[in-house]
């Protein structure tokens, strides 16, 4: 498969053994379908993705949200001192992880691949990474099209569709 020049190095480093064996697939195809429907240009830039468990996302919930549990998805966005780093130095975009028991839970939940579900997450952080964020319904509207968008060309059905009509 030939690399798009403009999408950022992508590490995905799997920690829990509890995930599937083609997870680092799906997150790498994932994180690359959203940097290329963005249209910037992420070459010199790296980023991380974390597949964990719960109890890794619940120890860095705590330590950087104040929340005490675990979560889906995490995005650590770089320093901006990081991410202006020379222009020779790779730029580090910032850091995603995904614990696998929230994610398989939520993904039988609401009837959807798990392959599916891994997806959205991953485009879902990385979005956070590059500066999207739903805090008001303005910004989730445009954050949530986006995602819509680049799992289209995935082929990931509309992940807010189940939401919508109350399935």
């Amino acid at each position: 498969m030939s690399q798009d020049m403009r999408v950022p190095a992508i590490d995905v480093v799997v920690e829990s053994p509890s995930w599937v064996p083609d997870a680092e697939a799906i997150v790498r195809r994932a994180l690359v379908a959203a940097a290329t429907a963005l249209g910037a240009d992420f070459r010199n830039c790296v980023t991380v993705a974390l597949l964990t468990d719960d109890a890794a996302l619940a120890r860095l919930n705590a330590q950087w949200r104040g929340i005490d549990e675990p979560t889906n998805v995490l995005s650590f966005p770089a320093a901006p001192q990081l991410a202006a780093a020379s222009e020779s130095a790779a730029r580090p975009l910032g850091d995603i992880a995904i614990a696998w028991e929230t994610t398989a839970r939520e993904a039988r939940d609401e009837g959807k691949p798990l392959a599916h579900h891994l997806s959205h997450l991953a485009v879902h952080g990385f979005l956070h990474l590059v500066g999207y964020d739903h805090e008001s319904d303005p910004q989730a509207e445009t954050m949530e099209q986006l995602e819509r968008a680049i799992l289209e060309r995935l082929g990931v059905p509309d992940p807010y569709l189940t939401h919508e009509i109350g399935v």
